[in-house]
């Protein structure tokens, strides 16, 4: 995998100690990197839930088939740490942009701050993509997806993004607008998954680059936010269906 997906350790990894210690944490971390790169890769590759722990192990080179339960608990705490390993990417990359803006910014502009650290991402990472395709899976999964929500929901600069463009929404605070908020989280996640897939697998792209389709997902976009909108009755048993992951 690449050097761009290093990380600190997490816990049990050494503090200033001895050069053993620092050793052994340094390896663990090193160990639970390579689980995550391993689980990403195979839950794009073969699926979620069609990866066992065991398959994650052997094709990690580790002898211990249990070393991910170890390292991680459940197959849904590998979904969570995946998934926060690239919201964190994400997020300085969208809060560099944003201290780029300001008031006067404009909806294209904003649009930009949602999708670009997405496909950004995915071009810097080339053939190591696998994140798309395992966050569509994880929508699309009544267990998994409350956990890509709220790991997305941990992002500040994805919530200064969506109060800037709470403004250009027709209906303002309404059904209609928590609607089309989920309509743009779903295409930025299921256009990406399946470029990437396209990718992975050699076939045709509908778009040259991902920059090419970043930009067809902000033409699509403020079509989205700048529809007429029509009026809408709420299902008397409605919950909030979408959060906020992009």
């Amino acid at each position: 995998m690449t050097a761009d997906r290093t990380r600190a350790a997490g816990p049990g990894s050494a503090g200033p100690g001895s050069a053993s210690t620092g050793s052994a944490g340094t390896g663990k971390a090193s160990t639970r990197e390579l689980i995550l790169d391993t689980a990403e890769r195979l839950f794009a590759e073969q699926g979620i839930f069609a990866t066992s722990n065991r398959r994650i192990a052997e094709a990690a080179g580790q002898g211990n088939t249990s070393v991910a339960g170890y390292h991680f608990g459940s197959k849904a705490d590998l979904v969570r740490a995946i998934t926060r390993r690239f919201t964190a990417e994400a997020e300085r990359s969208r809060t560099q942009m944003l201290a780029g803006l300001d008031d006067s910014a404009t909806l294209e502009e904003l649009l930009g701050c949602l999708v670009r650290p997405w496909t950004d991402r995915f071009e810097a990472l080339g053939p190591d993509s696998y994140f798309a395709r395992v966050c569509a899976q994880a929508m699309n999964n009544p267990t998994l997806r409350p956990i890509v929500v709220e790991e997305g929901s941990h992002s500040a600069s994805l919530e200064q993004t969506w109060e800037a463009l709470d403004k250009y929404f027709p209906g303002g605070a309404d059904l209609s607008t928590e609607l089309r908020r989920g309509m743009m989280q779903h295409l930025i996640v299921f256009v990406c998954a399946e470029r990437e897939g396209a990718l992975a697998e050699g076939r045709p792209t509908s778009r040259r680059t991902w920059a090419d389709e970043a930009n067809g997902l902000i033409d699509a976009l403020q079509g989205i936010i700048t529809a007429a909108m029509t009026d809408l009755s709420p299902s008397p048993a409605r919950r909030r269906p979408y959060g906020r992951v992009s």
